[in-house]
């Protein structure tokens, strides 16, 4: 198989009856040859005979909007469905392959009825020796529930090893490799099956750890793509939409009208002051007001409230008095029951759309079993037919859901601020600073960034915690501090670029100096603005920032930068620029700064 500009290259063979795969990037080889096959009801059907006579190919070229890292994603591939017989069994099924210019991507297609157990997967990924893989990690028994660990890296040859929590590690696997660029190990469109994770075997080799030992499938099985993302930079790798790509396109009814589906941002009580009582929940409505925002989020402890649903309706209705929506937080244990149609979720969305909610952020999933997905996958659906935006947290890594149910407005499955006010944190700079290339790479996270207050910066100063705002991506962006805070006239300077900082944008460049965990510097454009930002993971530094990308117009720029004897403070200015400026920024350990570009005329 040959990418539509053959850049990637896949090789697919029945090699001793056993089938294997090898992929090349650029004349670089990015899998070595790997296994590929799946076990049901006791058959191996990696053990196989390709049929090539009957060998279906096409070409497909699409675009489609995308709110996030780009506005427009493009889904060019050629695809190959290769038809199979298992040996010994006679069994029939098909390989789907899928070879873009950035990745290459496979699936496995069983067709019949009745119920079929999936005990395993033998798929594998056999990196090159001497690659560097970015895992997170958590030394609890969190990390698999909740995808909130952190981004560290270690030699592959370590990697069987390397986790007092074991072998297995969740996806996306962010691979450097030995003789430059990248690769990402994920999988897409995991809906209706067990999320994979890759547990390290030895030899540089990953194998799929589906979350479930065996589950049940009823009438047909099409699992979700296996999926190795290929960059040449790491400009490349974040602008890449692979993930999405490989996701089906929404259901034309279900989605029929989009326009409840608005991203934004919101202010939240929980993170800086605990749950609030309805009055207390009003005044952040206000606080969103003041700030320019288009939601707030309710959390946890409303349910608890004295007529609850009536004191929610009053809340709602003054939220939209003033144009803004608001969201409601539910635990997932309260709805998660499949009985009567999932009639216990559908009569919760029923009273949260009467209340004039816009949508909720359900939480504590914890799983990434075949059975949560399903739970998520009907929600999705039953608040789509309600037109309510969803939020998932507590739950684990995109695999492209917000293309096929774009009211999954944002989730969660990353280890974000709200580490910064328990035991087990903070935050660490270089695991900011590693997040725009790991975790984000694969899809839209709730990290709930941005404070000022001195003992919640962890190692971080208030300029790297203003840059997250602009480099962590999300089309509802969720500010964790409380607003009363950031009122106080020694921060106007620094929420008067706050307030500008959108949740989508049109245009992602990752910029010269940028390193996995080490600094990540990023200018993303809406309209005709440009925000540039940098995360220091590392110690103090100095950063040249040349604008030869902008256009030929004048720029009046807005700085927020670090101040050289406090992270705690900040320096604010603003100075005139052209695509000639070179701008030169200091930065503290665990710095940053932001950079607001607007053109003049």
């Amino acid at each position: 198989m040959k990418s539509p500009s053959e850049t990637v290259r896949a090789e697919i063979l029945s090699k001793g009856g056993q089938l294997v795969y090898s992929v090349q990037f650029n004349d670089q080889t990015i899998i070595n040859e790997a296994a590929m096959g799946i076990v049901v009801d006791g058959v191996d059907y990696s053990k196989s005979q390709i049929e090539p006579d009957h060998v279906k190919t096409e070409t497909v070229d699409q675009t489609y909007p995308i709110p996030g890292v780009k506005s427009t994603a493009r889904n060019h591939y050629t695809g190959t469905t290769v038809p199979l017989t298992t040996i010994g069994v006679n069994g029939k099924w098909a390989l789907e392959m899928r070879a873009y210019d950035d990745g290459f991507a496979f699936r496995y297609v069983l067709l019949g009825k009745g119920r079929r157990t999936i005990q395993n997967e033998t798929t594998s990924f056999n990196l090159p020796d001497r690659s560097k893989i970015w895992y997170f990690e958590r030394n609890n028994a969190w990390k698999l529930k909740s995808y909130a660990g952190e981004w560290i890296s270690a030699p592959i040859s370590r990697m069987p090893r390397i986790s007092k929590m074991g072998p297995i590690q969740g996806l996306p696997l962010v691979v450097e490799l030995p003789n430059g660029g990248y690769a990402v190990l994920t999988e897409a469109a995991c809906w209706n099956y067990s999320g994979m994770r890759c547990k390290a075997v030895g030899n540089n080799t990953f194998v799929a750890a589906l979350a479930d030992p065996s589950f049940e499938l009823h009438d047909g099985i099409v699992t979700p793509w296996r999926v190795v993302l290929c960059a040449e930079n790491l400009n490349a790798m974040v602008n890449s939409t692979l993930v999405s790509n490989l996701a089906p396109e929404p259901d034309s009814t279900l989605y029929s009208d989009t326009g409840y589906i608005k991203p934004g941002r919101s202010v939240w009580r929980w993170w800086s002051s605990g749950t609030g009582s309805p009055e207390q929940e009003k005044d952040y409505i206000d606080y969103a007001v003041a700030l320019g925002y288009e939601y707030t989020t309710i959390d946890d402890g409303w349910k608890d409230w004295p007529d609850a649903w009536n004191k929610l309706a009053e809340l709602c209705e003054y939220a939209q008095e003033k144009k803004i929506g608001a969201f409601v937080w539910k635990h997932s244990k309260e709805i998660n029951d499949p009985a009567g149609d999932w009639e216990k979720m559908r009569t919760f969305f029923d009273k949260v759309k009467a209340a004039g909610a816009v949508g909720m952020k359900i939480d504590f999933m914890n799983s990434e079993s075949k059975a949560t997905i399903d739970f998520e996958i009907a929600a999705l659906k039953l608040a789509a037919q309600r037109k309510l935006l969803i939020n998932f947290h507590g739950c684990h890594k995109s695999t492209g859901e917000a293309r096929s149910y774009p009211n999954e407005i944002t989730r969660e499955g990353i280890r974000g601020l709200e580490l910064n006010k328990m035991k087990e944190g903070p935050i660490s700079a270089s695991h900011n600073a590693a997040l725009p290339f790991t975790r984000f790479i694969v899809g839209h996270a709730d990290y709930t960034p941005f404070t000022v207050t001195t003992e919640k910066l962890g190692p971080t100063t208030i300029s790297h915690q203003l840059a997250t705002v602009v480099c962590f991506t999300t089309p509802l962006q969720t500010i964790a501090e409380n607003p009363t805070v950031l009122f106080d006239p020694k921060f106007s300077d620094l929420v008067s670029v706050l307030k500008q900082i959108p949740s989508v944008w049109d245009e992602t460049r990752v910029l010269p100096g940028s390193k996995i965990g080490d600094l990540a510097v990023m200018a993303r454009r809406k309209g005709d603005v440009w925000f540039i930002a940098a995360l220091n993971g590392a110690g103090r530094r100095s950063y040249a920032l040349d604008l030869s990308f902008v256009d030929d117009r004048k720029y009046t720029v807005a700085i927020i930068r670090d101040h050289a004897d406090s992270p705690a403070q900040f320096k604010a200015e603003e100075q005139p620029a052209n695509r000639l400026t070179t701008m030169k920024f200091d930065m503290n350990e665990g710095g940053g700064f932001v950079a607001l570009l607007r053109p003049e005329n």
